[in-house]
């Protein structure tokens, strides 16, 4: 089994949503997802992320928000042609969970630990489903950094995206992309 779990994280790639369709995780599939995004490292058990999934035609919903949020927000007007894209954004995979981290002070688990954390919620939730069979991609943009959409999705002054992560079924397949050498990136320390 080890060797298939390694195989697997091996072969693990990102596909684009616009390279995703239907079907996406059934309900029981979801929380399968979710429960398996929670398992993370959380010194002290502070849970630093939560989820707000997106799916059915809440993803419409939101892309309208997004349209009204770029915007307001733009410094020139945005072309009809960005404003559809914004209204579409969400419509490419049929399933999007955002990730919010959550961080509060405690002096036993410092804000980066809390932020890490987060990410490792974000990653093991692309983990779950792949493992599932589905596609995934954790993607961030102009929309996760937004005070507007922030606000529109009332999340807390302590609060902020970590990611969007779309899943779907992949409709082709994924080349991979090159890899960093090893030789660049690992040192052994020598006292």
């Amino acid at each position: 089994m080890p060797a298939a779990v390694l195989d697997f994280l091996l072969k693990r790639r990102s596909v684009k949503p616009a390279a995703m369709q239907s079907p996406g995780p059934t309900p029981e599939q979801l929380q399968q997802i979710l429960t398996v995004a929670a398992r993370v490292p959380d010194h002290k058990k502070m849970v630093p992320w939560r989820f707000i999934v997106f799916e059915g035609e809440a993803r419409a919903r939101f892309g309208d928000v997004l349209a009204e949020v770029c915007e307001a927000e733009e410094r020139e007007p945005p072309s009809k042609q960005r404003l559809d894209i914004e209204r579409s954004r969400f419509l490419d995979a049929p399933l999007v969970v955002g990730v919010v981290s959550r961080v509060a002070s405690h002096p036993g688990a410092p804000e980066w630990e809390q932020v890490l954390s987060s990410g490792a919620a974000c990653f093991n939730l692309c983990l779950a489903a792949n493992a599932l069979g589905y596609a995934t991609n954790w993607l961030t943009g102009w929309y996760a950094y937004s005070a507007g959409v922030n606000q529109r999705l009332g999340l807390a002054a302590n609060e902020r995206i970590a990611g969007f992560i779309y899943i779907g079924t992949a409709t082709t397949s994924t080349d991979d992309r090159e890899r960093p050498a090893l030789e660049t990136i690992v040192s052994h320390y020598q006292p």
